[in-house]
């Protein structure tokens, strides 16, 4: 696993008890990663619902990336932040889901790792995953490239 050189930060918002969601933390991954984001900044928002830590958060990069495992929204799909309980699909241990025993650490450390290492069997983003699978080292690589010199020159908006 390559977390050493990965740098996360973290900024809290605090918003309105009556809003559906009661903290937002936006994120800065800063990756180093020897892999096809190297050199990004992706930003995120980690936003907590009023029933944590029994609901899982919602992830989601405002910064433009290209991976098989974040939607074109920006979405994370990672089983970590999936509802706790059995997958309908059957695809997904049920410890595999989310647990009240989470913290925005193993979030960041899971996030991290699925960057590092996508899921192709389940994708979010279909068309990221159907490159990476077929020209991993062409096309995939060049729009990852565009997403990292993107996130770079956003990096302190």
């Amino acid at each position: 696993m390559y977390l050493s050189c990965t740098t996360v930060v973290c900024l809290c918002q605090f918003l309105d008890l009556t809003n559906p969601c009661y903290l937002t933390i936006t994120t800065g991954i800063s990756l180093c990663l020897p892999v096809h984001s190297e050199g990004g900044v992706f930003k995120a928002h980690l936003t907590f619902p009023k029933d944590y830590p029994l609901r899982p958060p919602k992830m989601t990069f405002i910064t433009d990336i290209w991976h098989p495992n974040v939607d074109k929204n920006g979405d994370v799909c990672i089983s970590i932040l999936h509802e706790p309980g059995e997958d309908k699909y059957g695809y997904e241990k049920p410890e595999e889901r989310w647990l009240p025993i989470h913290t925005v650490e193993t979030i960041m450390i899971s996030v991290i790792s699925m960057l590092a290492d996508p899921n192709g069997d389940s994708p979010a983003n279909v068309d990221a995953a159907k490159e990476w699978r077929e020209d991993r080292h062409g096309e995939f690589k060049r729009k990852v490239a565009r997403c990292v010199r993107k996130s770079q020159e956003t990096a302190f908006e």
